[in-house]
């Protein structure tokens, strides 16, 4: 299974990477995305060592069951032939309505056929209330600038 596009990286195809990565999980469908990923990824989110599809799904399942109506940005930082730099925020809220944005960064390695083998996520969460949103929802088209706002 070939997953494009492949590596070695450009500048414009690490940048069409991390947008389909930012498409897929704004999906919030664990099955899907779990697909761009080797059948032995292994991931380290946070605190959490997750390896292969399946702890990937069951992962990706929890999350999203806890982070509700989840909206995420990604941004290129750096890339080398096989690697992508990323740093993100995503905002969603709890159960009781409290709503947090999350920032991060990522590191990703690909095989040869653009299968993410490796993750490695460091993630910080802010509090913060419903005006302070600026996340709603998946990137539209007419979005262009992908650079995103620190604070």
């Amino acid at each position: 299974m070939s997953r494009p596009p492949l590596p070695p990286f450009t500048a414009e195809t690490a940048r069409a990477k991390v947008q389909a990565a930012e498409d897929a999980w704004n999906t919030r469908d664990p099955r899907r995305v779990a697909l761009a990923y080797t059948p032995d990824s292994v991931w380290r989110n946070r605190d959490e060592f997750v390896t292969g599809r399946d702890e990937i799904v069951a992962f990706l399942t929890r999350k999203w069951e806890k982070e509700l109506d989840y909206a995420l940005r990604k941004e290129l930082w750096a890339f080398t032939e096989d690697r992508i730099a990323v740093r993100f925020q995503y905002e969603w809220h709890d159960a009781e309505g409290q709503w947090w944005r999350s920032y991060g960064n990522e590191l990703w390695e690909f095989d040869a056929e653009g299968l993410m083998r490796r993750r490695e996520a460091s993630i910080n969460d802010l509090r913060i209330t419903a005006e302070q949103r600026r996340v709603f929802g998946p990137r539209q088209a007419e979005e262009q600038d992908l650079s995103i706002p620190l604070a």
